[in-house]
């Protein structure tokens, strides 16, 4: 059984019932789905849609994942992933790759892959489909993964490199602990023995054949799908598909494949799982359930998924009161049903405990598990869930024609992998208006009931292994004692509801408007001095966005403030607004669709809101208390600090935590204003001087400048304005931020730091500024410059050197407060090969420097951008980003001039004589993180 926000996210209707017809009534199939088989057994599924426009997005689903491999092909379907990107019978090496990337689709953001235990997926993203011959090559792209693959003995051994680093930079601490469960939880069957990523003694060391072997018996039409998603003409696409894959041949005499089964067990298993770089403790109560042999293609199947939502959604509510408390048993709680692996799901009772109280964790989770066992829900929860579900459903259907591409292949695949029914949204929405309102706690609750069954449970503890952990007995005591105490009584829901502002506001006109031509939008300024910009766009029909803007942030406090300072946003905000605590307000906005966050930064305060156009005055209601009635609640602010300090010890312990903390000191040369989360920095928070500085950097909201823009009319929205806006505190006073004079190290900071790490790996930082004057072409001459040089870093430190997993690189370009720029490169390694690695990313900027980029370098990362940029203007969220960036930096990037003319003219020249620039006596950091010795 699916849970509904799975398939509300991905766009499968999984409650649909018509009036006209019982739970057992077949559903009617999707006519927007294109879909068959051939004769060779390969399924194909083609769908029109116009999100975005002019683009299309191409998958190969593959029933094959990890499960299937023999001892000695552990990890092979993982490699097969990666071979299938190393050349094939018709885009041989790498020309598959190159001839996307000329046509503006780039490798890991639109070229991708992933392998899991069950399936393997292939996808090329957001291609032009504005010429058919790219079309055609997507589609035979997809015809040589079904079959066609080189796996060439040289490229092979190529890539185990690769693949050994992608390794070990999975050895995380959490990996680790899941390697410690997997047997437990799933003891007996293969999911216990098959990681993904497989042995590194296999990746390292298998012969050829073995892959090859692999490919053979498992990459094969019967267990193949297509999916082509996007602004296509689908009768055409189909005939294209047909002609192009029904002449791959199937595969004789297949081997079966299986499906794997979990055995089940009468007696709970217990595991303790630890791990030195863990931060936290957890307990949990997992119970496996096998998914019903029933017909998912019929109402009653759907209709159980709803059912299963408002449990989820009711209990975790619940769950999330019992952490308003000031000190609050747990760090967080979660009772949920839901997926677990393909034919299972599962019913899970966790808990993040402090440390060394894993005992009252557990204790207060089944407690609440057991109220809800013997008293359900009360009829208030169950409003509230009905009130928020209606309303998501209801601003999803407005939304409908802006769902994505990859949203509708996610309800492809689950159908095709799965039998996972598709559904319209439009059918849908029509049956839950009608049917939520009739939905019961007793036939929620009896929906449930299957899931507190005593078979299957395996009970979990994992944690750092410097505190003291629950053992198996106590574990098993804490469930009797809870499951016989008589003591446990049905919930109390207090709320009484009321309007969020019960003051008169008198509000304030506006006095002057002023017409933005360029922008199709309008300046308002009201009495009061308060600013907003507005402009009607309705890409999304049911989004109304609200931003502000204010120069000072926390750059106008001194170092003993800036703990309090840095916080007091997320603090006070926690708190709630006026007479509202935090679970009152939650309360109060069932049902409406509206955010609303007060943020302090470095040099600005920003605010951020959101709503539906129904639920716009209560936005503004909130941003209104926001300002004027900023709440304080000791109580509330000591439970969040407890919180914070519980796990501080094992949190300063974690490595990553260590080599961040680091890199940030260095970067900012040690400035006492880098502060660095720790016992001392949270124990420095004083809740009555971050109260004090919130209705600072809030108290006059003339000093900010706001912005509206969505699908909303200005006669609707200006009333509103004029009483929230127009009530809002003001001054005639105006600040800007302060230069602190925090910069990076002059000339070369060059070290080798050891950290204790659980795994063997290097971490190996380059980063590079340099202060010169700021300029759109400079901008965008180092944004196409990361790009190549992430082409290159792939190219001979990935793949040729086989040095790692992947360079992460990232560009910088700021003019405020100075003009620098910057670029930034560091990735995981084998720390014997980490100098070799880091000369490398030199000895590539001093081949661009001397040689200059090619034009189809240059061609291929300008081409993405551009395309990115086309995209992005049929989103509200385009014209708020340039109105806003207009105001802020006097720069237009709607204008062509300021953003597209550039990027078109751009020549491998303009690049070179950049990076000249910016690598000359750069100021840079060079660091090498290895193994504690």
């Amino acid at each position: 059984m699916k849970t509904i926000y799975r398939y509300l996210m991905y766009l499968t209707a999984i409650i649909i019932m018509t009036s006209c017809g019982g739970k057992e009534q077949k559903l009617p199939p999707n006519n927007k789905v294109l879909t068959g088989k051939l004769e060779n057994g390969m399924t194909y599924y083609v769908r029109q849609n116009h999100e975005p426009k002019q683009r299309a997005s191409f998958y190969i689903i593959q029933n094959v994942g990890a499960l299937l491999e023999n001892e000695e092909q552990n990890g092979l379907a993982h490699f097969l992933e990666h071979m299938s990107f190393q050349g094939t019978e018709h885009f041989p090496g790498k020309s598959m790759i190159q001839m996307l990337e000329r046509n503006g689709v780039s490798f890991g953001h639109n070229i991708n892959a992933y392998t899991a235990q069950n399936e393997t997926v292939y996808n090329i993203s957001s291609v032009p489909t504005t010429r058919e011959s790219l079309l055609d090559s997507s589609l035979l792209i997809l015809h040589d993964w079904s079959h066609y693959l080189s796996l060439e003995a040289e490229e092979i051994d190529a890539e185990r490199g690769v693949i050994t680093e992608e390794w070990r930079t999975r050895r995380t601490p959490s990996f680790r602990i899941k390697m410690q469960l997997n047997p437990i939880i799933y003891k007996g069957s293969q999911y216990a023995i098959r990681d993904v990523i497989g042995s590194l003694d296999v990746i390292q060391h298998f012969d050829h054949q073995a892959i090859r072997d692999f490919y053979h018996d498992w990459y094969r039409t019967d267990l193949q799908a297509i999916a082509v998603v996007g602004d296509i003409d689908p009768e055409k696409m189909v005939a294209k598909i047909k002609k192009m894959f029904s002449k791959i041949p199937a595969v004789e005499n297949p081997k079966p494949r299986p499906e794997f089964m979990i055995p089940e067990h009468d007696e709970m298993y217990f595991v303790c799982a630890t791990d030195k770089e863990i931060n936290g403790s957890s307990v949990q109560l997992l119970t496996i359930i096998p998914d019903p042999k029933t017909d998912k293609n019929t109402y009653s199947y759907l209709h159980d998924g709803i059912l299963t939502s408002f449990f989820n959604f009711m209990i975790n509510a619940r769950l999330g009161e019992i952490m308003q408390q000031s000190n609050p048993p747990y760090l967080g709680g979660s009772i949920i049903f839901g997926d677990l692996v393909r034919n299972y799901s599962a019913y899970s009772c966790s808990a993040n405990a402090k440390p060394n109280e894993e005992t009252e964790a557990l204790k207060t989770i089944l407690t609440e598990n057991e109220r809800i066992k013997k008293y359900g829900f009360s009829e208030t929860e169950l409003e509230r869930a009905k009130a928020e579900y209606l309303a998501q459903i209801e601003s999803s259907y407005k939304q409908r024609n802006k769902f994505s591409n990859e949203g509708f292949v996610q309800s492809i695949k689950s159908n095709f992998l799965e039998g996972e029914p598709m559904v319209e949204y439009e059918d849908y929405y029509e049956y839950a208006k009608k049917v939520i309102p009739a939905i019961t706690n007793k036939e929620i609750m009896e929906h449930a009931k299957p899931w507190f069954t005593k078979k299957n449970q395996i009970l979990i503890v994992t944690g750092p292994d410097n505190v003291t952990h629950l053992t198996e007995d106590e574990a098993r005591g804490i469930i009797n004692y809870v499951e016989t105490d008589n003591s446990i009584l049905p919930f109390e829901d207090e709320f009484i509801g009321q309007d969020l502002i019960s003051e008169d506001l008198k509000g304030c006109k506006i006095v002057s408007s002023k017409k933005l031509e360029q922008f199709d939008a309008e300046e308002w300024t009201l009495e009061n001095g308060v600013k907003v910009v507005y402009r009607k766009a309705d890409y999304e029909k049911d989004v109304v966005s609200f931003y502000g803007y204010s120069e000072g942030g926390t750059s106008l406090y001194d170092v003993k403030d800036l703990p309090s300072a840095e916080n007091a946003s997320v603090f006070i905000s926690a708190n709630g607004v006026g007479e509202f605590s935090a679970l009152t307000l939650s309360k109060a906005l069932a049902g409406k669709m509206v955010s609303c966050s007060l943020k302090i930064g470095y040099n600005e305060e920003t605010v951020t809101a959101s709503a539906t156009p129904q639920d716009i005055e209560t936005m503004f209601k909130l941003v209104y208390l926001r300002f004027n009635h900023a709440r304080k609640d000791d109580e509330k602010f000591q439970s969040i600090l407890n919180q914070n300090l519980a796990n501080i010890d094992n949190i300063e312990k974690n490595p990553n935590k260590i080599m961040q903390d680091s890199i940030d000191r260095i970067t900012s040369s040690y400035s006492p204003r880098t502060q660095i989360l720790s016992r001392e920095y949270l124990e420095s928070i004083d809740n009555d001087r971050m109260f004090e500085i919130y209705n600072e950097r809030f108290a006059n909201a003339a000093d900010f400048t706001f912005f509206l823009v969505g699908n909303i009319e200005k006669d609707v929205v200006k009333p509103l304005i004029e009483k929230y806006l127009g009530s809002l505190k003001t001054s005639n006073e105006r600040e800007t931020w302060r230069d602190n004079k925090v910069r990076a190290p002059k000339g070369l900071f060059k070290r080798e730091i050891e950290v204790a790490l659980t795994t063997p790996k290097s971490l190996v930082v380059t980063a590079f500024r340099k202060e010169m004057d700021y300029n759109l072409h400079d901008v965008y001459c180092n944004n196409v410059l990361r790009g190549i040089l992430d082409l290159r870093y792939i190219e001979n430190i990935r793949e040729k050197e086989g040095g790692t997993y992947g360079v992460r690189v990232s560009d910088g370009s700021v003019k405020e407060p100075y003009p620098q720029y910057s670029m930034t490169m560091n990735f995981d390694c084998d720390p014997i090969k980490a100098n070799h690695l880091k000369d490398l990313i030199y000895a590539e900027i001093e081949k661009i420097k001397k040689e200059g980029v090619t034009k189809e370098e240059v061609s291929k990362i300008t081409l993405n951008m551009l395309k990115n940029f086309e995209q992005s203007k049929s989103h509200n969220s385009y014209w708020m980003n340039v109105i806003a960036n207009y105001y802020i930096t006097d720069i237009d990037n709607n204008d062509p001039k300021n953003y597209e003319d550039i990027l078109k003219n751009l020549t491998p020249e303009d690049i070179q004589k950049f990076a000249c620039k910016l690598f000359d006596n750069p100021d840079t950091i060079d660091l090498i993180f290895k193994p504690k010795k």
